[in-house]
């Protein structure tokens, strides 16, 4: 009997501490905690066998193509320090994103951790991604991503800087970036994909067909989505990259002038996610050679933190445009 109500006690113990995690713990708090735990997969990407050999000649000299001089030579120059030791700079890219994930999952450590995935997400967008490829001659996809995983990570990373509480004693949302930047931010995603979407390269009938065939996959399931998917575009990829170039832009100016935020926001994480699946191919986690969780989920978390953002609010109602002292009858200066 003693043995019953212990546990029980115990039990009820546990539900408290759930129940107070679940109500304490602010958007912010969660933010940093998924954006901890996608830094730690990224880390455990980095020790797949095939990086232990191909971690220079598959991953960094690439970027090294087509780039201007000053942005390709000290990437190639990288690649040649890394290839005679790729094993130990493998482990040591693991433990570096391992450890940010981990300092992001607990509270006294997120603002050190932060700092350094700044810092490390530059190294990767450079290194890793030839800073997205923007000054090559090749257009940048927006069903892949627009700028490369790198500076989503630093997106998210200001936008759940842990800035203290406001004057009502509430969590401040939008870390660094404020309310304002965060917007601006998004929207100048959105309407880069836009513009992106309308590019020859990208609008041509056959474009974003030969995308979906080119998707990552690894896995036969996953692949045959990718065939079925391509088959169903057919030639209408004109038509389907204006539809999505007319849908980012409205989600970006959405979020801009806060109207429709919401529906917006939901709408964004929707077509990320339809991304994710058919362009990234889940990342290329079926692969054996994916280097991070992808763009699409760091895009999805970043809408969810701009959740909080408030609509513009409607005209003033008439008894607040009213002097005070004019003799009108309240119930008189209230709207009916």
């Amino acid at each position: 009997m003693h043995a019953t109500h212990t546990s029980t006690r115990g039990s009820d113990t546990m539900r408290e501490r759930v129940r107070s995690l679940s109500t304490n713990t602010t958007p912010t708090r969660w933010g940093q905690i998924a954006l901890g735990v996608a830094w730690c997969i990224d880390g455990l990407f980095k020790l797949q066998p095939y990086f232990f050999h191909h971690f220079a000649d598959g991953v960094i000299d690439p970027n090294a193509s087509g780039q201007p001089g000053v942005i390709g030579k000290p990437i190639a120059w990288v690649g040649e320090v890394v290839g005679p030791h790729q094993a130990i700079f493998v482990v040591l890219a693991a433990l570096a994103e391992i450890s940010i994930g981990i300092g992001l999952l607990v509270p006294r450590t997120v603002k050190p951790a932060l700092a350094l995935s700044f810092v490390w997400a530059l190294n990767v967008w450079w290194t890793g991604e030839g800073l997205g490829g923007l000054f090559t001659s090749n257009t940048p996809d927006p069903l892949s991503g627009i700028l490369g995983t790198a500076p989503i990570y630093i997106f998210a990373g200001l936008l759940v800087w842990p800035r203290g509480v406001d004057d009502e004693g509430r969590q401040q949302s939008f870390g660094l970036l404020g309310e304002r930047g965060a917007r601006f931010a998004w929207a100048a995603l959105w309407l880069g994909a836009a513009a992106l979407w309308i590019f020859p390269s990208n609008a041509h009938s056959a474009a974003l067909r030969a995308t979906l065939r080119e998707a990552p996959a690894g896995a036969h399931w996953l692949s045959s989505l990718h065939s079925s998917a391509a088959s169903a575009v057919g030639g209408s990829g004109t038509t389907i990259a204006l539809v999505l170039a007319v849908a980012s832009a409205e989600i970006g100016l959405a979020v801009l002038f806060r109207r429709g935020v919401r529906l917006a926001l939901f709408s964004a994480m929707f077509l990320l996610l339809a991304f994710w699946v058919l362009g990234e191919g889940f990342g290329g986690a079926f692969t054996g050679q994916a280097t991070d969780v992808g763009t699409a989920p760091l895009m999805i978390l970043v809408a969810a933190l701009l959740l909080p953002l408030e609509p513009r609010s409607a005209t003033p109602a008439l008894s607040h445009t009213i002097p005070h002292g004019l003799g009108i009858p309240q119930h008189e200066m209230s709207p009916t």
